[in-house]
């Protein structure tokens, strides 16, 4: 029986960071199959690469060897007699060239189809699928965004996904958004705050001018956005900028930020923590007994404290607060606190 297979829902740029950061300090399970983390685990840099987000409807074609070849839109299986905006009679009436490029990728990537279901995704984008953006000036067309090998019905099976960049029929078509402008952007997790303004200059210009339309032939079209895709630990994480024009009270745009001012606050962390003051919050905090993991939250708050009472000046003559501070204060007393029990 056929089964729809999903594409994963593209997520924001706070989810991203949330989920890397639990990636990056995930160590393990406790008896009571508890997750353990350590919290002091440096956290990665991860490059994101971005395409053209189109706007238009997602759509996907599935094959297996049980079930043959069928035609979903995000949320169902479609035909031409139930159809979304024409994708369904599109794919059937193109099946013979959907089903070559399925077959590359099971050749290329030899996947037995009798276990598993190959799915192409793609936006379905054109004239009558939505408005006021340049792609919706030019014939509909199928533009392949990614491919997923899956198991329906099995839970345990952790679905993968395999290069798509060299999958097109353009005589029929079948582009692909990787043939267009694409870009890259390295979001350090440990201050991905200082990536925001990339993505935000990013997203502005593909909002003035869609790169995909512009290619096509339409001058001055509206883009909608970009979708960034990154990789960590063997998973696939994606999130979507969207402009101004495309964004509502679910999908924000990005607020940008005062790059100057964080490197101010690590300037100011790094000359503020420093191991004469560690040493005399371990005095006072611990004095004299041995360090545990029970005291850092004093530790932390002696620190601050600490700081604040003698460096208000130096704060104030640089526009900061303690709250512009105070969790990489934390940061950097958790580390060289964890460099100390490391030392015994």
């Amino acid at each position: 029986m056929k089964k729809h297979i999903s594409y994963p829902k593209i997520q924001q740029f706070r989810n991203t960071v949330a989920d890397i950061n639990r990636a990056a300090t995930f160590i393990g399970v406790d008896g009571d199959g508890n997750a353990i983390y350590d919290q002091m685990a440096k956290k990665p840099t991860v490059t994101f690469k971005g395409t053209v987000k189109l706007h238009g409807t997602n759509a996907s074609v599935c094959f297996n060897s049980n079930n043959g070849f069928w035609v979903q839109s995000r949320k169902n299986i479609i035909t031409p007699y139930k159809d979304n905006a024409g994708f369904a009679f599109f794919a059937e009436s193109n099946k013979v060239q959907f089903c070559a490029l399925l077959d590359e990728v099971i050749n290329e990537h030899q996947i037995d189809t009798k276990e598993f279901t190959v799915s192409i995704y793609g936006e379905w984008a054109g004239k009558g699928v939505q408005k006021a953006v340049g792609i919706s000036q030019l014939p509909k067309a199928f533009y392949i965004f990614g491919v997923k090998v899956s198991k329906p019905g099995d839970s345990d099976f952790k679905s993968y996904w395999l290069p798509s960049s060299h999958l097109r029929n353009k005589e029929c078509g079948i582009f692909n958004v990787e043939d267009y402008q694409t870009f890259s952007v390295d979001v350090d997790f440990n201050m991905p705050q200082l990536a925001i303004n990339e993505f935000t200059k990013i997203t502005e210009a593909v909002e003035k001018e869609c790169p995909i339309s512009k290619a096509l032939g339409v001058d001055g079209g509206v883009g909608e956005g970009v979708v960034w895709v990154g990789e960590y630990k063997d998973s696939v994480y994606r999130f979507k900028v969207k402009g101004e024009k495309h964004s509502s009270s679910k999908v924000k745009t990005l607020a940008s930020v005062d790059v100057e001012k964080l490197k101010t606050v690590q300037d100011f962390v790094e000359y503020a923590v420093t191991k004469s003051r560690f040493d005399q919050a371990i005095e006072n905090v611990f004095a004299g007994d041995s360090l545990n993991t029970k005291g850092i939250g004093s530790l932390i708050r002696w620190t601050i404290n600490d700081i604040i009472a003698e460096e208000s000046d130096t704060m104030n003559k640089n526009n900061l607060e303690p709250k512009d501070v105070n969790k990489y204060i934390s940061g950097k007393v958790r580390e060289m606190f964890f460099e100390e029990m490391d030392r015994y």
